[in-house]
């Protein structure tokens, strides 16, 4: 199986219409729904995101490459504002600057010291059971007229991506700049939050938490909610996967040596299974062969296969006469 087949099934080839919701300004009417429900402000994508649907090289949780920097540990957990509940199973882009301010993939007079062949400080992963990714980066730096900050899209299915951005309290992302002043040799951050032209207008729900951890680096986390509910929201390419097959979610998930994957047939078919690693690593593929229409599932000793403990995301490949279809999910595996 080839990656790029892979990463179609998560909606990574062939980009489709992302249709954005209307911004929801902190501070607006939330109704009855806790804070942490309330809908992320929908922000631009800024002058540097790269396309991440049409290169798989970005399904990776390390987006570091060469870039210096405090390693930062980025956690978001995905709420579908629907019914206030974890969204598993949707895809989550990271891209900001490193150090200096500067964004890879672009050479030009606004970004000094790019370079359009550069990948780094950019990257994808899928949500798991709780409805969170975790990206391994640097802490960004800040350049004029910008406060510090870090892009984000939520890509809930073929037909619907929220945008946004994040930030962080001022004083302790100003306090970890002067920590480390042979690093960040621009000092503190000087815009404030009603000079920076995104957040002018609120910031409530997109300032993250910002910790030291033991590793010598730092974490953050922040809850985001998009439209949609736990189910998700179906784009065309799902609805056309579905006519095919249907792919259930492990069980059980979290799983220890052994877990099962089900999966129903609407048409007899070849089918192929892959199971993926957070780097975007192949670590186990099987050919399932010709298979009859029907309710399946498929057993899976991680033992056997040896993989170790974290999240994979496994994917099934169904070819028939009437095309080529796929869709992937998460799995945890504990230690």
């Amino acid at each position: 199986m080839q990656r790029k087949d892979f990463l179609k099934g998560i909606g990574l080839a062939g980009a489709a219409s992302l249709i954005p919701f209307n911004k929801t300004f902190a501070g607006g009417a939330s109704g009855d729904k806790p804070a942490s429900c309330v809908l992320i402000p929908t922000e631009t994508a800024g002058p540097f995101p790269l396309d991440l649907t049409t290169n798989n090289y970005y399904f990776r949780q390390d987006v570091r490459e060469d870039r210096a920097g405090v390693p930062l540990r980025v956690r978001l957990k995905i709420i579908g504002e629907d019914d206030c509940s974890a969204m598993a199973n949707v895809r989550v882009n990271i891209w900001h600057c490193d150090k200096d301010g500067v964004y890879s993939g672009y050479d030009t007079p606004q970004n000094p010291g790019g370079s359009a062949d550069t990948k780094w400080l950019r990257g994808y992963q899928m949500t798991d059971a709780n409805g969170e990714v975790e990206f391994i980066t640097i802490f960004p730096g800040w350049y004029a007229g910008r406060i510090c900050h870090i892009h984000f899209q939520v890509y809930v299915s073929s037909t619907y991506a929220a945008i946004s951005q994040l930030s962080f309290d001022i004083a302790e992302k100003n306090a970890l700049y002067a920590a480390y002043p042979d690093i960040y040799t621009k000092g503190p951050d000087p815009i404030s939050f009603a000079q920076d032209n995104v957040f002018s207008d609120g910031y409530t729900y997109q300032v993250a938490t910002l910790s030291a951890n033991e590793e010598g680096g730092y974490d953050s986390y922040l809850e985001v909610t998009v439209k949609g509910s736990g189910g998700t929201i179906i784009g065309n390419i799902e609805k056309e996967n579905a006519r095919q097959f249907q792919l259930g979610q492990n069980y059980p998930n979290p799983y220890r040596n052994t877990t099962t994957i089900p999966f129903t047939l609407h048409n007899a078919a070849t089918v192929y299974f892959a199971l993926i690693d957070l780097a975007g690593r192949k670590v186990a593929h099987l050919d399932l062969g010709m298979l009859q229409a029907g309710e399946h599932s498929l057993p899976l000793d991680v033992d056997a296969l040896g993989i170790g403990f974290g999240n994979y995301a496994y994917q099934i490949r169904v070819e028939n006469n009437r095309g080529v279809f796929l869709q992937a999910k998460m799995m945890t595996a504990l230690r």
